[in-house]
């Protein structure tokens, strides 16, 4: 293993600081943290991805033209409001980034702007006016933390992270924060991701490992089938850890992929742990397909099935509805080859083989998927292709929450 995980946040590396207020962005809002900016000491390579969905919001299409050239110095971002399918959406994008740029002395065409919140609610300019300044004195190493907080909506828990590696005998750092719990999909979803590091990389490769690292991480969560139209994460890099500038897909390109894509993988399981309502984190281990193309449309079609997660959240061993989203799948599979077994903290479980159910203990199975985390394997016995999904049960909180969101 080329890295290993520590204790940190989106302002671990090198050059990193963070800060995170109450601005009263959502009418009625006094006291939760709903505005957050990160700004390098330095100008950052950087690169970002975003929501599939053709609905966008304004502060995407802001972050796009700023990040035309490959550098960013800052990011604001904001819950409460996604700034979506509103008259002055730009308007408003443009003026975060404007005001984010004057506070922390950058440019205004090197920040990342990004919203999350409710959709096609008019959000104002002036919560940010009247309290943005306030952040500068407040930006600090330590202000990762309260930048995950300000960026949650119906989040329940903060999402954060660091890791460290080595490249070029020096030691990298990584870190990152991240929000999401409904309203997520495969595509990306209502999800926000910021992720900083200190590797000396240039703005192509780290656009390309970036897409790299998200193809296995976050495009392989889905919480409730939907795709978001304010998905944004963003990687910036300062240059500061002193090694040598990756520029080509070399051995420490791969090196650096590899755990870009860990740290991906990370926030991602957060994200579905934290689904709305969701008492379970649901892992789909696909192996043995005929291509990495089937393991990934079949372990994204057992992970999104209503019925599949509703089985789960009942503790109920139905084999039966995970055989039947293969089925669906539209996947190239032998269905009499198909190995399902269920494992968690209390053991594991065989209740299918040569695609027909063999005979299993149900109050072990009961024992089994009790527990907070379960995963899948599915061995199809094909060939070589293999991937993993990461999603959640479905609740019956999960109609309350959404039942009312808005209002």
């Amino acid at each position: 293993m080329d890295y290993k995980f520590i204790e940190g946040t989106v302002t671990t590396p090198k050059g990193f600081t963070g800060a995170g207020i109450c601005a009263g962005i959502k009418d009625g809002n006094t006291e939760k943290k709903d505005v957050m900016m990160i700004k390098c000491d330095t100008l950052c390579n950087a690169a970002a991805v975003y929501t599939k969905n053709l609905v966008k919001s304004a502060a995407i299409l802001v972050t796009q033209e700023n990040l035309k050239n490959g550098k960013a110095q800052a990011i604001v971002a904001n819950s409460g409001n996604a700034n979506t399918c509103t008259a002055n959406g730009v308007e408003v994008a443009q003026g975060m980034s404007k005001l984010c740029a004057s506070v922390l002395g950058v440019d205004s065409s090197d920040v990342i702007v990004a919203s999350t919140g409710v959709i096609g609610v008019p959000m104002r300019l002036e919560p940010f006016e009247q309290k943005l300044y306030l952040m500068k004195k407040e930006m600090s190493k330590e202000g990762g933390t309260d930048c995950a907080e300000a960026i949650m909506t119906t989040d329940t828990v903060k999402k954060e992270m660091a890791m460290e590696l080595t490249l070029d005998g020096k030691t990298v750092t990584i870190g990152g924060i991240a929000k999401g719990s409904g309203m997520i999909h495969i595509n990306m979803g209502t999800m926000l991701s910021f992720v900083t590091t200190d590797a000396a990389i240039s703005s192509e490769m780290l656009e390309s490992a970036l897409k790299e690292a998200v193809e296995d991480s976050f495009n392989m969560v889905s919480v409730d089938g939907d795709t978001s139209t304010n998905d944004t994460l963003a990687i910036m890099a300062s240059g500061l850890a002193g090694n040598k500038e990756i520029t080509e897909k070399n051995e420490d390109y791969k090196t650096f992929v590899s755990a870009l894509k860990e740290a991906c993988k990370s926030l991602a399981k957060q994200l579905a742990s934290d689904g709305e309502g969701a008492s379970k984190l649901l892992i789909c281990n696909v192996k043995g397909a005929k291509s990495k193309k089937d393991a990934v449309g079949i372990a994204k079609t057992v992970i999104g099935s209503s019925l599949v997660k509703t089985a789960m959240f009942g503790s109920d061993a139905n084999w039966g509805r995970i055989l039947c989203a293969i089925g669906y799948s539209g996947m190239d599979v032998d269905i009499t080859k198909v190995k399902v077994t269920f494992v968690s903290e209390a053991g594991e479980l065989i209740v299918c083989e040569n695609g027909a159910g063999v005979g299993f203990d149900e109050e072990k199975a009961k024992e089994v998927l009790l527990e907070d985390t379960i995963t899948i394997n599915i061995e199809l016995g094909d060939g070589k292709g293999e991937a993993e999904a990461y999603g959640c049960d479905l609740t019956y909180d999960y109609v309350k929450i959404n039942g009312d969101y808005r209002t």
